[in-house]
């Protein structure tokens, strides 16, 4: 499949997880660390690549929700997308993630942003597309509370 190019980032990581990696127009620059939870230091002040895909995620499926909601004449812009993203060994060996998206908008019924979610994970979101049969996405789908 190819694309046509709209955009492209550029970042360099040195050090791999205990190192630094910088978007080329300094956009993101963040020390990394290892947690203390795979074995590593944990240090204060330093993030992990989970973090900065979980923060990617969230920010791009945001945008393709209110992208969808926007086709179907819907305001999803007061959505919050919180994302969860799980690193572990896998049974072939090596690692492998999973994602938990947390949607929620008190604005629209809860089925209503159930279908946009839906639309925005299969037809818009470049992310949702590069997971799409690699990594386990689930979602939990908090609408208007009646």
């Amino acid at each position: 499949m190819s694309i046509k190019p709209l955009f492209t980032a550029h970042a360099t990581a040195t050090g791999g997880r205990n190192g630094h990696t910088q978007a080329s127009d300094g956009s993101v620059s963040v020390d990394l660390s290892v947690p203390k939870e795979m074995g590593g230091p944990g240090k204060a002040g330093t993030t992990t690549p989970e973090h900065l895909f979980a923060a990617g995620y969230a920010a791009c499926f945001g945008g393709a929700l209110d992208f969808v909601a926007k086709q179907h004449k819907k305001d999803a812009t007061g959505a919050t997308v919180t994302c969860d993203v799980t690193i572990g060994p896998r049974d072939a060996g090596g690692f492998g993630l999973a994602v938990k998206m947390h949607v929620a908008d008190p604005t629209l019924a809860t089925e209503e942003l159930d279908a946009l979610v839906k639309e925005a994970h299969e037809k818009i979101c470049p992310y949702s597309h590069a997971t799409r049969g690699n990594v386990a996405v689930d979602f939990e789908v908090v609408g208007k509370q009646n």
